[in-house]
């Protein structure tokens, strides 16, 4: 057993930027971590104590349910699932490759649902848990070269209103947490260097300011922390001069 008294975080998405960042936080603040994510070096580089860290696509729904099975064998039930794991394909919708909006799909919702899948039945049996579902202001708002995507955050914003409502009689709590622009690799997926260029000159006339991932990762733990009676049912957040 840990020798931490809290209970069992399971993040997925865990090698890097908000994931990473969420994970350090977390672990600071005493709790036992399941760190799941394709890489699997980045995530054991962090050298947290009472943590392990599985190498899992979180597409591959039996894999998933497996490592929370291993996860919870080893610290005991989890409290809480951030599903953070996703991939941001931009693309001019007339030119991009479909198989880009395929992965997009594949992870940013079909992986959410595996996760949720992973953890719900349990959490509504024990009447207590927290999932927190990493979506994005392109859940909310549209975007150019973003179509793919923005239809994926969308599906996001809308399945965890829709579980939030289903799972609040069984004392169980749902939030999304929505970024704006992030400074992590995300962006680093995108294949379309003209769309990158873009970016980047946007980001240069809000001064180079956007979220770091430890923003994020502190409106995460914000939510978590609340008493159980209390659902933050979402954060928005952005850097301040970031207008759309």
């Amino acid at each position: 057993m840990p020798s931490s008294k809290k209970p069992l975080v399971i993040i997925t998405g865990a090698s890097s930027g908000i994931g990473l960042a969420t994970a350090r936080l977390f672990s600071a603040h005493g709790h036992p971590l399941l760190l799941l994510a394709r890489r699997l070096e980045k995530m054991q580089a962090l050298n947290l104590p009472d943590t392990l860290a599985l190498s899992v696509d979180v597409t591959d729904r039996a894999a998933l349910a497996a490592a929370v099975q291993e996860g919870e064998n080893r610290f005991g039930l989890a409290d809480a699932l951030i599903n953070n794991a996703g991939v941001m394909l931009l693309g001019d919708i007339t030119r991009q490759d479909p198989d880009q909006w395929d992965r997009m799909l594949d992870v940013n919702v079909k992986g959410v649902l595996n996760g949720v899948h992973a953890v719900a039945a349990g959490m509504v049996q024990r009447k207590r848990g927290n999932i927190i579902n990493i979506s994005s202001v392109a859940g909310r708002k549209t975007f150019p070269n973003h179509v793919a995507y923005v239809g994926t955050k969308f599906a996001v914003h809308g399945l965890s209103e829709n579980l939030r409502e289903e799972l609040s009689a069984h004392n169980v709590r749902v939030t999304t947490i929505a970024p704006g622009a992030v400074e992590t690799e995300l962006l680093g997926h995108t294949t379309d260097e003209g769309i990158k260029t873009g970016y980047e000159a946007w980001k240069a006339e809000m001064g180079g300011k956007v979220l770091a991932a430890e923003d994020v990762a502190n409106a995460i733990h914000y939510a978590y922390s609340q008493p159980d009676g209390v659902c933050v049912r979402e954060i928005v957040l952005a850097a301040t001069r970031q207008q759309a």
